[in-house]
């Protein structure tokens, strides 16, 4: 928006310089984007009076005219001397009042005037046009200025050019700034002053016309007031004043009733439309257009109206568009002589969006979609008609209003706490001066508490639409105080480590043991095809979505083998003959008693097919088979410093093959599987070779021993070698577990290095060779003392799992 910084200072005057006030508008939040002088840079130019006016001796289309400049003298003019000037403009005449650049002035563009012939008649100055004098782009004539113009006086000065144009460049939330009444609504409050609303008279009617008003669309159009006014001069002429005001605001004058119009619309912000009151048929009614009705507008487009935008209409037709543009044929002309005025408040959401619908952007819409005072209606009528009397003259009416109260926007009261604005901005304000500056901008406010308890309930005055929640407030209080006032002080915390318990492994370190035995992670989606999930696990019950992204991710995985397995099948199809993956994520398992129904649980899976190595002149070729698996997994669970909490024992799942396949428990708690893929699982999915997986659940391997130190031993360990036969069926793992319970304290290491079936060992029998490390930290172990630790564990073995030692 543009505006006239005198304008603004007839309304509240701060001792600032214009370069300050820019800079306290933009700090506000109201950012300037350029301020500019309202005219050209010239002097000596002069108010003067046409005393004499004749043709040009030697051309048409030249006047020959004597100027009078009253007592004003220079050192080219004497007083009272009348000045010769040739003229070409068509409207220059007898009695007319101009603007006289006598010789030696300088108009802009370092144009000096000089003494001069024209076609041989002398010309001691120059009659200026406003383009001449900066005032305008371009002009059809010299400038008239008003009959009480005082002679003599300095042209600048009487129109007081020396003043400047501000744009302010307002953000959407702001519409209560697009009027002087609100812009100096906030310089008042910045620096602390109140600023001064003309008087607005309440005009007595002197005529009963009206018009009856119907608003058949309330929620778009809660308040409407209309006025008739009668017996006006659609041709008088726009004061030089509101003209000079308009144009300073980049409003064209185009005829004295839409120059008052705009005018109210720039002095308070509100837009107003005026119609002619021979065109309306009947009553006036605000209502949705109908469907494929047309209207001429003003700037002579046609347009066909959607149901969906809000009309001002007669009996008949419509005659504008609601708060966005007139229509043509009901608009006033030269030839009107009788007007209906309209007021009104619409809804936003009733004229947003609508204007750009039709290819327009008016004054009007950019402020009503922005939300306009539904309590200003009346005060721009009472203005408006109060400037039309005074300018063209005519009769005024009683004004009609109807009004829809539940429709009309309500009062919002929001409370700002103490603690919230010091938080929010860093900085303690005094609460008078929180009082001070709500109190300024217009909010009701009301205080209770005190120190850090302190609470500001606030009522929101109607024409601020963007105050809703507690921040706008702070928001308020911030810019109002200065953001520049706010001391810039650096924010300061103190640093403390983060707890992290020594015995919970990071899942990052998971990974990089999977990384160095050259995994690749893997991530994919959580929802996965049903068809794939069913194979793996076809007894189980899933989690459907109930608006998938498509049929193929339409269920939450059961585990992460189905992505995986998924990207294995994408790889080999492209040639990847080996293919080591692994992912971390959440598997999502219906459970009537987990919340919401289904547990979620952090799993990690790996999966690997193909050759156990890269393809090496010095390596031979081996597929990979169930113990690299084994091998990968007992290295995670390795990280853990207690692997031997895990046991690996034989199971049966669906997906996976009977004879190779694995369950890993901790204290008799599953913590997840690993084995080879079914065969026919791997058919129906397209893999190639063999193919081995294996999943954990991460909250039971993420907890670590943590290390104790002890002293190392300075005596030497001694070995000792067992060759114990059991039956085939025992599990190894259960030989060197009983070992170990009965070792005491001088076993230090246990090492299971061969398996025997064979020659010498009985059908049904294995042989597992077992290094026993024994040693004391006090002293060398004598041959006693390590024979009894032998004969306990072959006693034990002997007992617990009938084992011998081989011969």
């Amino acid at each position: 928006m543009k505006f006239s910084e005198s304008w603004l200072r007839e309304w509240v005057n701060p001792a600032i310089s214009s370069d300050d006030l820019a800079h306290q508008i933009t700090m506000a939040g109201l950012e300037v984007d350029g301020v500019d002088p309202v005219a050209g840079q010239f002097n000596n130019v002069i108010v003067g009076e046409v005393v004499e006016c004749g043709q040009h001796p030697d051309a048409d289309k030249l006047q020959v005219t004597k100027i009078s400049l009253g007592d004003y003298s220079s050192d080219t003019v004497a007083q009272g001397e009348l000045v010769d000037i040739v003229c070409g403009a068509k409207n220059c005449r007898l009695g007319l009042k101009v603007a006289v650049a006598t010789v030696g002035a300088v108009l802009p563009g370092d144009f000096k005037i000089k003494k001069a012939k024209l076609r041989g008649v002398p010309s001691h100055g120059m009659l200026c046009s406003e383009s001449e004098l900066g005032l305008a782009e371009s002009s059809d004539g010299i400038l008239e200025l008003p009959q009480d113009a005082p002679i003599g006086t300095c042209v600048r000065e009487y129109l007081d050019l020396n003043d400047v144009t501000i744009d302010v460049d307002l953000t959407a939330n702001r519409g209560d700034c697009l009027g002087i009444k609100g812009l100096a609504r906030e310089v008042g409050v910045l620096n602390s002053m109140s600023f001064n609303h003309p008087a607005i008279n309440t005009i007595t009617p002197s005529i009963d016309d009206t018009r009856d008003i119907n608003i058949a669309a309330t929620e778009a159009c809660p308040r409407y007031l209309g006025r008739v006014i009668k017996g006006i001069n659609a041709n008088a002429q726009t004061p030089l004043w509101m003209v000079e005001k308009l144009r300073r605001c980049g409003t064209r004058s185009i005829d004295p009733v839409v120059d008052v119009t705009n005018y109210v619309l720039l002095e308070l912000g509100h837009p107003m439309h005026a119609f002619d009151l021979a065109k309306i048929e009947g009553n006036v009614n605000v209502r949705f257009a109908q469907k494929d009705e047309k209207l001429v507008l003003l700037d002579e487009n046609e347009v066909t109206l959607n149901e969906e935008t809000l009309v001002i209409a007669d009996d008949n037709k419509a005659l504008a568009i609601a708060g966005i543009f007139g229509g043509l044929h009901s608009g006033v002309t030269t030839q009107s002589t009788d007007i209906f005025l309209e007021s009104a408040f619409f809804a936003p959401l009733a004229i947003l969006g609508k204007a750009r619908q039709y290819g327009l952007h008016t004054d009007a819409s950019h402020r009503y979609e922005r939300g306009i005072d539904p309590e200003l209606q009346r005060e721009a009528m009472e203005r408006a008609t109060e400037l039309l009397l005074d300018i063209v003259g005519g009769s005024a009416g009683p004004i009609v209003e109807t009004n829809s109260e539940q429709d009309l926007p309500q009062s919002k009261s929001v409370e700002l706490r103490r603690i919230k604005l010091d938080g929010r901005i860093g900085h303690h304000i005094e609460d008078d001066k929180v009082d001070d500056i709500l109190t300024r901008l217009g909010f009701e406010v009301t205080a209770s508490g005190a120190d850090n308890d302190k609470v500001w309930s606030v009522i929101v005055p109607a024409y601020r639409f963007d105050i809703s929640i507690e921040v706008d407030l702070i928001e308020e209080v911030a810019r109002i105080f200065g953001y520049n006032n706010i001391p810039n002080i650096s924010p300061s915390a103190a640093l403390k480590m983060r707890e992290q318990k020594e015995a919970i492994l990071s899942v990052s370190k998971l990974k990089q043991v999977l990384v160095n035995r050259d995994y690749q992670e893997a991530i994919t989606y959580s929802f996965v095809d049903p068809k794939t999930q069913s194979l793996l696990h076809p007894e189980q019950e899933v989690m459907t979505l109930p608006h998938p992204i498509s049929s193929e991710m339409s269920v939450m995985r059961l585990s992460l083998w189905t992505g995986l397995l998924q990207s294995v099948a994408y790889n080999q199809n492209r040639q990847q003959g080996r293919v080591r993956l692994f992912e971390t994520g959440l598997r999502f398992v219906p459970d009537e008693s987990a919340e919401n129904g289904v547990r979620q649980e952090n799993m990690i899976a790996g999966v690997i097919s193909g050759q156990r190595v890269d393809e090496h002149w010095s390596m031979e070729k081996a597929a990979t088979d169930f113990y690299d698996m084994k091998g990968d997994v007992e290295a995670l669970l390795s990280l853990t410093a207690n692997a031997d909490a895990y046991e690996f024992s034989k199971a049966e799942i669906d997906a996976l093959h009977p004879g190779q396949t694995a369950k890993i428990t901790r204290a008799g708690n599953v913590v997840g599987y690993v084995g080879s893929l079914h065969p026919e699982l791997e058919r129906k999915l397209g893999l190639n070779g063999r193919t081995l997986v294996f999943e954990l659940l991460l909250s039971e391997v993420l907890t670590q021993n943590i290390p104790e130190a002890r002293e190392i031993s300075r005596f030497p360990a001694n070995r000792r070698d067992l060759a114990v036969v059991v039956k085939e069926e025992v599990a190894a793992k259960k030989v060197l577990q009983l070992i170990e319970k009965v070792g005491g304290n001088y076993l230090i290491d246990l090492n299971l290095f061969d398996v025997y079936q064979g020659n010498g060992v009985e059908e049904g029998y294995k042989s597992l060779a077992i290094a026993l490390i024994l040693q004391d930290t006090s002293k060398t172990l004598e041959e006693k003392d390590i024979s009894d630790v032998i004969d306990r564990v072959v006693d034990t073995l002997k007992l617990e799992l009938n084992a011998s030692l081989r011969d």
